[in-house]
């Protein structure tokens, strides 16, 4: 399952307006991330980010609830949100099976 999860805007690599790059902190972790979708960022926005691509810009108060809403998940939850690698299982021996593979 992927999850568009909200990032602050550290700063600008590239302002190309097709093939735009920025700096996006999660919790602490920076990554680049395309900005095409949303080149009138400005360092210090919070966008939305799916996949490493910027899909829209969050004011403060929206990232602030999706970030408290995300903290208030527990580590051990079963929620399919729970930030917990028990969730990512390995393939079982063998392999996987699908219809498309019977």
């Amino acid at each position: 399952m992927c999850l568009a999860v909200p990032g602050k805007l550290i700063r600008w690599i590239d302002r190309d307006p097709v093939a735009g790059m920025a700096e996006i902190e999660f919790g602490g972790v920076r990554r680049p991330c395309h900005m095409a979708c949303v080149p009138e960022a400005r360092e210090g926005d919070y966008v939305i980010v799916h996949a490493g691509i910027a899909l829209t810009l969050l004011d403060q108060r929206q990232a602030d609830r999706l970030l408290a809403d995300l903290e208030s998940i527990p580590e051990n939850s079963t929620s399919p949100f729970a930030p917990s690698s028990a969730a990512i299982q390995p393939p079982p021996p063998g392999g996987t099976r699908n219809a498309l593979s019977e």
